[in-house]
């Protein structure tokens, strides 16, 4: 560390100082370059040492947060009225009553997507629009018809340790079997049905028949992006990772007989999610005019974490220890079994899933029995929570002076 500190006062030498002449003499600034290395450096360097708390991890998200904010204020300045309506006050809420529906989100520029986008807003660590296949749900609350939370399952990450040694994969079983499994890469409840542990409501509808069902209906006839062989896959497993480091949502997320997370391990700490988007344009840049592939090589298909790799080759060409993407951050990692026979299918000994899950509706009433209700009891401050909360929070960071806040309260 020492040594790479040493090297942002001097010229840098070896491979690194002659893949930034090569750029030079394509035209780009050296100045610039210089910037964007000094920028880089100091983005992925800037936590470490420094304790890895929650709150300490909330605050390295917030430069994301504010690009992506400021990047739906758009959406929030055209429909922010209408769609604040869907999000609940806390005295519309009565617990014994909350009813959890999926809603699946079938198209982007829909009301379902825009409600879908608005409510990313509200998490602490920014969400990614996910990649390959991807289905997105809204969870309403059927008795008053209001946002309860999202839930969005994505293309898993191709090497997870973890995963694979507790699944007891081979190369070439993960490879076969890995259309099997989705990971949730969105899962949370919106406030204040967040105070009524909604979230471990929306986590326990990842084993939803619905959801198996609708993958089916999407994806079972087509062929893999990367094999281009039809697999028949059937979702038999659904995996997660913490965000914070350790979970409160996801540790004890069990019904009975209904649905169950399992901590399978944890990640090992490497990522990008420092970096923010106009960053990480600069280092594609930087990757074109050294007429490297990576600067467009981003299609699903074309290999995993393509951002990471291309930011591990822009770290060479700025003669930056590739290291420092190692963040350090280990999340927790979570299987949901969603097939009695998951292991044998994935181990790729049967085809067929079986005892797969209950309907959403047995299962959001459970979970409502479990959660929601004793926490009412307990704590009724949710019934303070204003519409006018929600749309401060949507717009902490984007700076969106659309309504004012009565206004929005009242506009029922």
């Amino acid at each position: 560390m020492t040594r790479i500190m040493a090297n942002m006062n001097k010229e840098p030498t070896g491979p690194g100082a002659r893949a930034l002449n090569g750029i030079g003499r394509q035209d780009v600034e050296l100045k610039k370059i210089a910037n964007l290395r000094a920028q880089l450096f100091d983005t992925l360097n800037g936590s470490n040492g420094k304790e890895r708390t929650k709150e300490s991890i909330r605050q390295l998200h917030v430069p994301q947060r504010r690009e992506r904010s400021q990047a739906e204020s758009v959406l929030l300045s055209a429909h922010g009225h209408d769609l604040l309506t869907y999000f609940a006050e806390g005295s519309e809420i009565e617990p014994r009553r909350i009813t959890p529906k999926l809603v699946l989100v079938n198209k982007a520029d829909s009301l379902e997507g825009h409600l879908f986008r608005i409510a990313t807003l509200l998490w602490s660590v920014p969400v990614s629009k996910g990649y390959g296949r991807r289905m997105r749900y809204l969870v309403l609350d059927e008795h008053n018809h209001k946002l309860l939370g999202i839930l969005a399952l994505g293309d898993p990450v191709f090497n997870l340790r973890c995963r694979d040694q507790w699944i007891g994969w081979n190369v070439l079983q993960r490879q076969e079997r890995l259309s099997f499994v989705l990971d949730a890469y969105v899962l949370g409840a919106v406030p204040p049905y967040s105070s009524l542990l909604g979230s471990k409501i929306v986590g326990a509808l990842i084993a939803s028949s619905e959801i198996r069902h609708d993958f089916r209906a999407k994806y079972a006839d087509q062929a893999g992006l990367i094999s281009k062989v039809k697999k028949d896959a059937h979702l038999v497993l659904a995996t997660t990772t913490s965000a914070l480091g350790r979970s409160s949502v996801y540790n004890r997320l069990r019904l009975p007989g209904l649905v169950e997370f399992i901590k399978i391990g944890a990640t090992e700490g490497w990522g990008h999610f420092l970096v923010t988007d106009e960053v990480f344009k600069q280092v594609r840049l930087i990757l074109k005019a050294n007429d490297d592939p990576y600067y467009n090589n981003y299609k699903y298909g074309q290999g995993p974490s393509w951002r990471l790799r291309a930011l591990r080759k822009a770290c060479t060409l700025l003669n930056i220890d590739s290291n420092l993407l190692r963040h350090g951050i280990k999340r927790e990692a979570y299987a949901i079994p969603l097939a009695t026979n998951w292991k044998q299918i994935l181990l790729g000994l049967e085809n067929q899933p079986e005892g797969c899950g209950e309907p959403c509706f047995d299962i959001g009433i459970a979970a409502v029995k479990r959660w929601a209700i004793p926490r009412a009891e307990r704590n009724s401050d949710f019934v303070n929570w204003r519409r006018s909360d929600t749309w401060q929070a949507l717009t902490k960071y984007s700076g969106t002076p659309i309504i004012e806040h009565g206004e929005v309260a009242d506009s029922e």
